[in-house]
């Protein structure tokens, strides 16, 4: 290059023709990368087709020492009050919301990544059970219930001239649940 020519343009970090990663594909990118960092510095150290339901759960509580959501002992005096009037000395954990949507992300990222459906670990049973006592255990301790909503049913009634019902369901236009 001669003194006095321009400069050639720098090469770009990335390419161009790559379209922007989305926010789900970020975090699943990075709870695999955290999951596989985890199975590295395990005790001893674990490969991917060696984990099991029960590596998933220890990785979960692990995770527990960096949680922002206060859970209540049962025996504080703020159990089941979802605004106490003041701090406690109870723990920090993982929001059950926050493990359910990463336990979401690393099912279909062990998939992408060559895991058989079958032998997911974040599929295992114990950490559908793991899951669900730690919701309701969050749930109780924040006293708020989780139950499922019951669907009402829907009915229309058809009303003849004098105000009466017209006889059957179907001929009073009743609309019964599909």
């Amino acid at each position: 290059m001669e003194p006095g020519s321009p400069k050639p343009d720098p090469i770009p970090s990335s390419p161009s023709t790559s379209a922007p990663t989305s926010r789900y594909e970020s975090q699943k990118r990075r709870d695999w990368n955290a999951f596989l960092q985890y199975l590295r510095s395990h005790k001893p150290p674990l490969t991917l087709s060696r984990c099991s339901g029960a590596h998933v759960l220890e990785f979960l509580k692990y995770l527990d020492q960096f949680g922002k959501t206060k859970v209540h002992v049962s025996t504080c005096p703020f159990f089941g009050h979802p605004d106490p009037p003041s701090s406690c000395s109870c723990p920090h954990k993982q929001a059950w919301g926050s493990l359910d949507a990463m336990i979401g992300r690393l099912r279909a990222a062990y998939e992408e990544n060559g895991g058989r459906p079958e032998s997911n670990p974040f599929a295992a049973r114990a950490v559908k059970i793991y899951l669900r006592e730690v919701k309701e255990s969050q749930a109780k301790a924040r006293g708020i219930s989780y139950q499922k909503k019951k669907h009402k049913k829907q009915t229309t009634v058809r009303l003849d001239g004098d105000g009466n019902n017209s006889g059957s369901p179907a001929a009073s236009g009743a609309v019964l649940p599909g």
